[in-house]
């Protein structure tokens, strides 16, 4: 792996945070992350999961999402896609069957004169289980 600075070092705990994002569909936070990483390696460090985490998202392997919520998620897909935030639970879901409007980067990039590189749009309501409960 390559940075600004140069190579990085490939290391045991990136690797098990980027699996353990990656084996979840939950948008989970970094103490979740934390809390499923220590299980496999005990002397792992929460600063050492956030700084791991910080360093995937530079290089593009995961997402962070600030959805609102009062801590960060991570989502271990890093294509380009929609999310759903239920208001009631805060779960993060990925919207499935509806692709990422690219017309949409190039209608703002030509209407205000800029260079879109992507967008991310979240849907906020009711997920199916907050859904029943209010029925």
């Amino acid at each position: 792996m390559e940075n600004k600075k140069g190579f990085i070092r490939k290391t045991k705990q990136r690797d098990l945070i980027l699996k353990t994002l990656k084996n979840t569909d939950t948008h989970p936070t970094a103490d979740w992350i934390y809390e499923q990483v220590k299980k496999e390696m005990p002397n792992i460090s929460l600063g050492t999961v956030y700084r791991n985490l910080g360093m995937l998202k530079d290089l593009g392997e995961i997402i962070e999402l600030n959805c609102g919520n009062k801590y960060s998620r991570f989502d271990g897909n890093p294509e380009n896609h929609y999310h759903f935030v239920c208001t009631e639970c805060e779960k993060v879901i990925d919207i499935k069957g509806c692709p990422v409007d690219e017309e949409l980067d190039l209608c703002v990039a030509r209407e205000n004169d800029v260079e879109v590189f992507y967008h991310r749009t979240e849907f906020y309501g009711l997920c199916p289980d907050c859904k029943k409960k209010k029925e």
